[in-house]
């Protein structure tokens, strides 16, 4: 036998044969290889297997394999080259959709990248009570490290709506990165209205005007009251509570903060949705009632003008029945808010005095002097507007001087400064000291019920001169 077709016929029994075999054991190995690799996705074993397999690279490591494969003497060569000739076509055709596919997105990205317009949604609105923190201060709020600070808001929000009268509004909490690490800020209606400082791992130990010693830490100040305070670690706390400060936790300090801004901002947390809210629970229980005044005698917008000026003043709204009954009779008489305010607040008279009197039987007030009080009364009479009244600086700075000397004097006392005027007056006095003279409320004779003891502390002099004289009763 010649040596070719030796050759040919040993190729044939031997290389052929065994390919032939390996067919089967290869297609049973790219299929478990398939399930095994497969990866846990949305994608069915289809699709992941399609996007495996078109890849143009292999595809033409493939098509060469095949040509080998189809020059070999005594293979099929028409066979492995046509699935050469294929698998390489297969991989063109691959990539030439992958690059129509990049042309495409390169068309597209510009249509992508244009400015969306502008609508209503990319307007925010501000916070009505927000609370804005430093990076040092997020602890305070995260429970997870111990943080305190979202109760204690909490607990600041239960109590001022129990005492206001009102369901106060949510506090939003932020991290601010424009704030120094242990900085706050209080936020109403996206102005801040009050800032403060606090370190954490720290306690603050607050003088209340009498301690029997010095406590080593950092000097600062009270943020609700500017008490002096020092910040101090945690290991002298009991030695600061025996030298008689007051010591609190940060999360403490800063809720303490929130309740004082959000108690003298009170009449800006009301808007006409609460307003209707109260009046709606109101109609469950006195229907007639809140029917009779809203709208048919009085404006929704009036109203809450009216409660925002009683808050103003600090006089709560938990009894909405007796200010509604009160409105309904003022309103024959004014619809102007100020107006309604003074007429309604005799009607409310117990429930301020109370506030005042605490455990005492007796109210301890400061008077003016008959004289100066009927100067007043005919200035105002010459300004029915009771805005535009200017009184003659050497007596305004000398009356405002004695009324912050008695008020501190009261204090002293441990008695709260109530200064008791005609009716005529008592609105002008109200706005005039609310912040010149703080905590100093102003009262008319009407507002105090019959029953009530008064006791006279001291009369407010009626002396032009820069420091009217204040006598002691």
């Amino acid at each position: 036998m010649p040596v070719a077709e030796a050759s040919r016929v040993y190729v044939l029994l031997t290389i052929g044969d065994g390919l032939v075999a390996q067919i089967p054991s290869l297609f049973l190995s790219l299929a478990t290889a398939i399930i095994v690799t497969r990866v846990t996705t949305s994608e069915s074993m289809t699709e992941q297997a399609s996007t495996q397999l078109a890849n143009p690279p292999a595809l033409f490591i493939t098509a060469g394999i095949l040509t080998l494969l189809g020059v070999v003497p005594g293979m099929p060569h028409l066979v492995f080259l046509t699935l050469a000739a294929a698998t390489a076509g297969l991989g063109l055709m691959v990539i030439s959709r992958q690059t129509s596919s990049a042309l495409q997105e390169t068309s597209d990205a510009p249509a992508q990248d244009a400015p969306k317009e502008l609508d209503w949604d990319d307007v925010e609105q501000v916070d009505l009570i927000g609370l804005e923190i430093g990076y040092g201060l997020i602890p305070l709020v995260n429970p997870e490290s111990g943080g305190q600070l979202m109760a204690r808001v909490k607990g600041v929000r239960k109590k001022l709506s129990a005492e206001l009268g009102f369901l106060v509004q949510p506090v939003r909490i932020r991290d601010a990165l424009n704030l120094e690490p242990d900085t706050y800020h209080i936020v109403l209606n996206g102005v801040v209205r009050g800032r403060g400082e606090a370190r954490v791992g720290r306690e603050l130990a607050i003088n209340p005007g009498k301690v029997y010693g010095q406590v080593e830490g950092q000097p600062t100040r009270e943020p609700a009251f500017g008490l002096e305070a020092v910040w101090i670690e945690q290991s002298v706390r009991d030695q600061a509570r025996a030298l008689g400060y007051t010591v609190v936790d940060p999360s403490t300090a800063i809720a303490t903060h929130i309740n004082k801004v959000l108690r003298d901002s009170a009449s800006e947390l009301l808007s006409h949705d609460e307003t209707q809210k109260l009046l709606d629970k109101l109609a469950t229980r006195s229907p007639k009632l809140v029917e009779e005044l809203v709208p048919g005698k009085l404006s929704l917008g009036a109203v809450t003008r009216t409660l925002q000026n009683l808050l103003q003043e600090g006089v709560p709204i938990r009894d909405m029945r007796t200010v509604v009954e009160a409105l309904t009779e003022a309103s024959a008489r004014t619809q102007e808010p100020e107006q309604l305010t003074a007429l309604i607040r005799p009607k409310l008279g117990r429930m301020i005095v109370q506030s005042l009197t605490e455990n005492r039987e007796t109210l301890s007030v400061l008077t003016l002097d008959p004289q100066l009080e009927q100067l007043l009364h005919n200035v105002l009479q010459q300004n029915p507007g009771n805005q535009a009244m200017v009184l003659e600086p050497s007596l305004a700075e000398g009356l405002f001087t004695a009324l912050r000397q008695s008020a501190r004097s009261m204090e002293e006392e441990g008695l709260p400064a109530v200064l008791v005027v005609s009716p005529a007056i008592r609105a002008w006095m109200s706005r005039s000291v609310r912040y010149r003279v703080s905590d100093l409320t102003v009262l008319s004779y009407s507002e105090i019920p019959d029953d009530q003891a008064v006791k006279v502390i001291s009369t407010v002099q009626a002396d032009p001169r820069p420091n009217p004289a204040v006598s002691k009763n």
